[in-house]
């Protein structure tokens, strides 16, 4: 390799390694353009329908954002935080009639098993009650939870910091692509462009469609939880509507709360309550999210899954947030940049084809 070729790649080194310290930048910019992204799309709608410039549509859009905003603060917050507020107070409580269930069930299995006079699994029932129970770990589990939240102030600017790119980048988004555009050699920012397009096209209809999937899954939520005769249904249905945001992981953190209000209830509807999400996640899955979705890329769920893993260990919490965006931006540039125009024009060489030695 000639001296320019190494400095090209000390250059590459040094800039991942740059990137690298500055992850939890480089994820709050990326949570910005998302959001710049959700922005354009409805701006685009209203330009559509009305057929007006973007200045003013942007503004119509801002004013329509913040009237759900306060209608929010208004109609649903306030009951879903009191109810939110009951269900973490119930949950210790359910922890430990799940911890008596778990001990009347050991007895009778010890029965069953070495009759009514023998210690039987009486070592498990034991070690149970001697150790950490299922109610301080699940206390435990919340708290650290919660934690996640410390530091009210640094969360409070980094939202800011959020807010205001997205706004900056969603009224002048040409602007601001042109500028990672200019980034590249001459002759490859016209199919960069059209890359960048693609992304922004494939985050957009993603977006749409997590919004119809969301309303969808704690519209049946609510439904079935109030023909259970669960209580808390407002704060367990619109959980069940935000955790779906987050796959895999955020429909079984939604399955814990309502289950838990159930058990204190009767062990029977924490059961039912199981079933009943078990039944809109499917219908989530291979039904709702297909129809919604069917113009969008789709992701393999293992696929996402890993992409959940490598972006929460690299990012953090924000990472496993945003860690379906990025799979899908991830998705485009790899097909376009990396197979399209890399890897199927990579012709091979003749003595590769040559059988034998």
């Amino acid at each position: 390799m000639k001296f320019g070729d190494w400095l090209g790649l000390l250059a590459l080194a040094a800039a991942l390694v740059l990137l690298w310290s500055l992850r939890e930048g480089v994820i709050l910019l990326f949570a910005a353009v998302v959001l710049a992204m959700a922005l354009c799309t409805l701006v685009g709608t209203v330009r559509e329908r009305l057929g007006w410039e973007r200045l003013p549509a942007l503004l119509l859009s801002l004013a329509l954002l913040l009237l759900l905003t306060l209608l929010a603060l208004t109609l649903i917050l306030p009951p879903f935080f009191s109810q939110f507020g009951q269900l973490i107070q119930k949950l210790p409580e359910a922890a430990d009639r799940l911890g008596q269930l778990l001990h009347q069930g050991f007895d009778r299995a010890s029965q069953l098993l070495y009759g009514s006079d023998a210690a039987g699994l009486d070592w498990l029932r034991r070690s149970l009650q001697d150790g950490p129970g299922a109610q301080n770990a699940l206390a435990t589990g919340l708290q650290r939870l919660l934690g996640l939240a410390g530091n009210l102030g640094a969360g409070l600017l980094q939202t800011l910091f959020v807010l205001a790119v997205a706004l900056m980048v969603a009224a002048q988004p040409q602007s601001y692509r042109e500028v990672a555009v200019r980034l590249l050699p001459s002759f490859y920012r016209r199919r960069f462009r059209q890359v960048l397009l693609q992304c922004g096209d494939a985050l957009s209809a993603w977006m749409v469609g997590v919004l119809i999937s969301s309303l969808c899954v704690g519209s049946l939520a609510a439904i079935g939880l109030s023909l259970l005769g669960v209580k808390l249904v407002a704060a367990n249905a619109v959980l069940a509507g935000l955790l779906n945001v987050i796959p895999n992981v955020g429909p079984t953190l939604s399955t814990l709360f309502p289950m838990s209000v159930a058990l204190l209830e009767d062990p029977w509807k924490s059961v039912a309550v199981l079933l009943l999400y078990i039944v809109v996640q499917n219908l989530e899955s291979y039904l709702i999210t297909p129809s919604v979705m069917h113009h969008q890329l789709r992701l393999l769920p293992g696929l996402t899954l890993t992409a959940q893993l490598l972006f929460t260990l690299v990012f953090g919490p924000l990472g496993l947030l945003l860690a379906l965006p990025l799979a899908v931006c991830l998705q485009v540039l790899l097909r376009e940049l990396l197979i399209h125009d890399l890897l199927d024009g990579w012709k091979q060489r003749p003595s590769l084809l040559r059988s034998g030695p």
